[in-house]
């Protein structure tokens, strides 16, 4: 039995113990709800780059799905944080000539992320680039947090060039980051920041444009029926998010000098396609794609991935497009294939390629397009 000293001692605890739970749980909800603090900057700065398919719909807070979207900006100040959508999915933070890094924004409360701390007084550069397809996150955008009393400032670094990349899970970097061939999809280590078009485009001081989705093809998607697939990069392309037609993309918001697709892999996929309908449709999405972009080169890959039989056929169609194109008087559509890759240097998630392959492959794809483009 518990006398009565004992009985007021666990009573007295146990209202301390919820005084406590209710103080924490009141102070949670009251700290979602403060103002933030600190020089907050809303996405409708004049000083804010933007590059990529973003929608401005909603100015104060822009959208996006496609990999690859970049956020640019030059701040004052010792600290940066980034206001997003929650659970908006992951994005690489690159600060003046600091390594980038790798900040993950999937909790479903938080909308706010520390980007850098005691930085040295004065002007830093800041990136912010897209790391995944956010088709499912449907991220966005909502503004940064300065030290109070500072604010953006001109950004120096404003490029002339402009790549496009239309493409499949390789042009996302699906599985990049991952060590073992054998590891399935995850958000966590498909990062386009150390894809080959990502890589390509820093190499050559080109903004990127980015329209890829893991699976698909230009007209039967992975594993697909061989009659085709309803959602393909042709019913996509126009559009400024995957999946979705509720905003058509504005081509005059970007004329990209050089356009590189990378599609067929997929196409091609588990031997299940019919090569008639698949010249049929790559030829018609080069003239859609032309019909956006008339000032434009365009320049038909074949991928690192396909081998045999399909690596023969993708190549030998590819160039009869071209082909085709040129003969026609379009002598701005042109042709390149990466080496396929061997395994020499590695595997990402389910065999696609590892970074060191997207290296090598931004290596090969630098070098032609230095010499297509005189980019020197």
């Amino acid at each position: 039995m518990f006398n009565f000293a004992q009985i007021f001692m666990i009573m007295k605890r146990l209202f301390i113990f919820l005084f406590l739970l209710c103080a924490i749980v009141v102070s949670s909800e009251a700290f979602t709800t403060l103002p933030l603090k600190g020089s907050v900057i809303k996405p409708t700065d004049s000083h804010l780059r933007y590059s990529g398919r973003i929608s401005f719909k909603n100015p104060q807070a822009p959208s996006f799905t496609y990999p690859g979207v970049q956020i640019s900006a030059r701040f004052q100040g010792t600290s940066v944080k980034m206001i997003t959508k929650p659970k908006s999915g992951y994005f690489m933070v690159k600060i003046d000539d600091a390594q980038p890094f790798k900040v993950s924004c999937v909790s479903e409360k938080d909308s706010v992320t520390t980007l850098a701390v005691a930085l040295s007084e004065g002007e830093h550069d800041l990136k912010i680039v897209y790391a995944i397809e956010g088709y499912e996150f449907r991220p966005d955008f909502r503004g940064l947090i300065l030290d109070e009393g500072c604010k953006l400032v001109d950004v120096k670094d404003v490029k002339s060039r402009n790549i496009e990349f239309i493409g499949n899970s390789i042009t996302c970097g699906y599985g990049n980051e991952s060590m073992n061939a054998k590891d399935p999809f995850d958000y966590a280590t498909e990062n386009h920041y150390y894809s080959y078009a990502a890589i390509t485009a820093r190499t050559l001081d080109a903004n990127e444009m980015v329209i890829a989705r893991s699976g698909i093809g230009v007209y039967r998607n992975y594993d697909g029926p061989k009659t085709g697939s309803d959602v393909n990069m042709r019913q996509q392309y126009e559009y400024t998010f995957y999946n979705d037609k509720s905003e058509k993309w504005d081509f005059n918001r970007c004329s990209p000098d050089v356009i590189c697709i990378n599609l067929g892999t997929n196409d091609t996929s588990t031997k299940n396609y019919d090569a008639k309908l698949f010249y049929q449709a790559y030829k018609d999405f080069v003239r859609m794609v032309r019909s956006h972009n008339p000032k434009s080169k365009i320049v038909l890959l074949c991928g690192s991935m396909l081998n045999g039989e399909e690596l023969d056929f993708v190549k030998s169609t590819l160039n009869d497009i071209a082909k085709e194109y040129n003969d026609a008087g379009d002598k701005d559509v042109y042709r390149f294939d990466f080496t396929p890759q061997t395994g020499e240097l590695y595997y990402g998630a389910d065999y696609h390629p590892s970074i060191w392959q997207h290296e090598k492959m931004a290596a090969e794809l630098v070098a032609y397009l230095r010499t297509l483009m005189r980019w020197f």
